[in-house]
């Protein structure tokens, strides 16, 4: 059977959800080989082994941690001149989409972005992208080179697959390019103990029908019920009320999760570039006439101050 390639996005060791979900689809195409790349990239096996890696290529060095993406690049190009993939999958981060772009020009492959789905296919995988603001589906595969595709989180289910996971250390030769450009400094993200907006399974948003930053307590205080990361319009952005790294839109982060809850968003185009995937969509919104009403699973027409305090409170009451 082929061997499908999965780049590891974890933190010290720790998984992350999308490259669990990418091993659930590489399983559809063959036989996943992840690869770890950085700090406890070794301490990823157990995990990538329990989700059916049937082997771990692993790599640390300083160059990874020090400079940009290319010294990535050049351990997954490593990589695939080992094994020889059938494909290979990233997750469709801001940071990965830069790898996945620089590898297919260097394989000399076509590269798919943004896939929602991924089948086997006669002539090689079969990909599924939402378009024009998710208005269309497309289905499309790439005619040149093993596949480079990106695949929205949230796009597959997470399931357990046993494979032997055996680990190997993988050779990487960093290219002149690799150390031209530096990372002089980090700056943590504060922890707001809520999900990552990105891989959330639901997402509570607020646009400019919350009217205030400080209005936005009402937004967090029903994603906290709910366990739900917090998005905002970029309307809301804009104002200076919430942070542009909770922007969801075709300017900001796309997401797809199980629940979207939509709070004074009227719907306008760019927001729903970002969000129109979501498997189940509620709109709460005083306008009746407002555009997101066209796209959403269940709409509230009422003002989100009484409708959302009332529906945080529901949330606590039946979850005791």
């Amino acid at each position: 059977m082929a061997e499908v390639l999965v780049y590891v996005d974890h933190v010290d060791g720790a998984v992350r959800k999308p490259t669990l979900e990418l091993l659930t689809l590489a399983r559809r195409l063959g036989e996943p080989v992840a690869v770890a790349l950085g700090p406890g990239a070794e301490n990823t096996a157990p995990a990538l082994a329990e989700h059916g890696a049937v082997k771990v290529l692993t790599a640390d060095a300083a160059e990874f941690g020090d400079y940009l993406v290319v010294p990535k690049v050049d351990a997954l190009q490593a990589a695939y001149e080992a094994i020889s993939p059938a494909a290979v999958l990233l997750p469709s981060s801001a940071e990965a989409k830069e790898i996945a772009a620089r590898l297919a020009v260097r394989i000399g492959s076509g590269i798919i972005t943004d896939a929602v789905d991924l089948e086997a296919g006669d002539q090689g995988p079969v990909a599924t992208q939402s378009v024009f603001a998710a208005a269309f589906s497309t289905r499309t595969r790439v005619s040149k080179g093993a596949p480079v595709i990106t695949v929205k989180p949230n796009s597959a289910p997470v399931e357990a697959a046993p494979a032997a996971g055996a680990v190997e250390a993988l050779t990487v030769s960093f290219s002149e390019k690799a150390t031209g450009t530096k990372i002089v400094s980090r700056t943590p993200r504060e922890s707001t103990g809520r999900p990552e907006l990105t891989e959330a399974a639901i997402v509570v948003s607020g646009g400019r029908g919350v009217n205030g930053a400080e209005n936005f307590a009402v937004i967090e205080a029903l994603a906290d019920s709910l366990g739900a990361a917090v998005g905002a319009s970029r309307a809301a952005v804009d104002a200076g009320w919430y942070p542009h790294s909770s922007q969801v839109g075709q300017t900001g982060k796309s997401v797809s999760p199980q629940l979207y809850i939509a709070s004074g968003i009227s719907g306008a185009i760019q927001h729903r570039a970002g969000m129109q995937t979501s498997k189940t969509i509620v709109a709460i919104n005083k306008d009746a006439e407002a555009p997101i009403f066209d796209l959403v699973d269940y709409g509230v027409v009422g003002d989100l101050f009484e409708v959302v305090p009332q529906l945080t409170d529901e949330i606590k009451v039946r979850k005791g």
